[in-house]
């Protein structure tokens, strides 16, 4: 996967760039909706072959709570925000004010919070990708699922018809205070998009 390193070579710096403005747009939005500030990290940001996607989550068996979307316009793809469900949990007692039930089991407010926390992660990040490529991307209305991240990924190749070959991983770590969450958002560009954005991005692409 030269691609992948030749990205993360030339390009790391602005990859890192759009992580971080999207992480900003994104707790700017969050704090509104929760009424109290929100801060946002991006430690990480990284290109990886599709089939280690399972891994950087913990494993193909491991449960993970996940919101996905179809991306749609002039680079088409798949994204994917994913955490653990001790993280979601923390994210929904800290982030969202959520008196937390039980541990084990999620109520309709709880996958409610968490769909619309996914929902913004998600437009921010693409807003900024598309601001720093030039290029129109736009999510369609997201869905929720928790499974084993095998499952999900599986059920997005059923959904969506098709996968990239290739995923930008983007760490994300919210903070507000002491307490620290993390997830996971991966792009997931069409095969035909691949070269749209790394030329946009000013990466040769063969």
């Amino acid at each position: 996967m030269d691609i992948f390193r030749n990205l993360a070579e030339i390009n790391v710096d602005v990859l890192r760039e759009v992580g971080n403005i999207g992480a900003g747009h994104a707790a700017t939005a969050l704090s509104r909706l929760v009424d109290r500030p929100i801060d946002m990290a991006v430690p990480a940001v990284r290109m990886l072959p599709f089939d280690e996607i399972a891994e950087q989550v913990g494993g193909p068996e491991q449960l993970v709570i996940a919101t996905f979307l179809r991306v749609e316009g002039d680079a088409p793809g798949n994204l994917f925000f994913i955490m653990k469900p001790h993280a979601s949990k923390k994210l929904l007692r800290s982030l969202s004010g959520i008196e937390v039930i039980s541990d084990d089991d999620y109520t309709e407010m709880e996958i409610s919070a968490l769909s619309e926390i996914g929902n913004i992660l998600a437009g921010s990040y693409l807003s900024s990708l598309a601001d720093f490529t030039g290029l129109y991307m736009t999510p369609t209305v997201p869905a929720l699922a928790i499974d084993m991240a095998g499952a999900i990924l599986s059920f997005g190749l059923m959904q969506f018809g098709q996968m990239g070959d290739g995923a930008l991983l983007i760490d994300t770590t919210f903070l507000e205070g002491d307490e620290e969450v993390e997830g996971q958002f991966f792009l997931i560009p069409d095969p035909s998009s691949f070269a749209k954005i790394f030329r946009a991005l000013g990466v040769p692409y063969e």
